[in-house]
């Protein structure tokens, strides 16, 4: 059964940082794209990031530019978001999300194959 488990999540000021991980489980984690949305209370799901599954393409809403960074392991079937100086408006729930085949559309959440649950990340002083 092909799963991605999200961790990392929480509490942060503004201005802090949190890593967040997406562990991969049941399938070959290196045939497979990976994009991070998130959705805040009232919103849409919205792309964050994107790691081609070669991670030669890497994609980021307009943003989060210069202040998020995606990467991946394969080896220990882990994708990463490390997010640094953060800002209220990134609160919501962080997803993970799987997808075999590339295309440059990456931020829509219609194209993936399957998903994680979620992590909540909250920045508030």
């Amino acid at each position: 059964q092909s799963q991605l488990e999200e961790s990392g999540g929480g509490l942060v000021q503004p201005g802090g940082s949190l890593r967040l991980s997406c562990a991969a489980s049941g399938f070959t984690l290196d045939y497979y794209h990976i994009g991070w949305f998130r959705q805040a209370p009232g919103k849409e799901r919205e792309g964050v990031s994107f790691i081609s599954s070669s991670g030669g393409v890497i994609e980021y809403a307009d943003s989060v530019k210069g202040r998020f960074t995606i990467s991946r392991d394969d080896a220990k079937k882990m994708v990463y978001l490390q997010m640094n100086n953060l800002r209220p408006e990134d609160t919501g729930i962080y997803y993970c999300a799987a997808d075999l085949e590339f295309g440059s559309t990456w931020y829509l959440p219609d194209r993936y194959d399957f998903w994680g649950r979620g992590t909540q990340v909250t920045v508030s002083s």
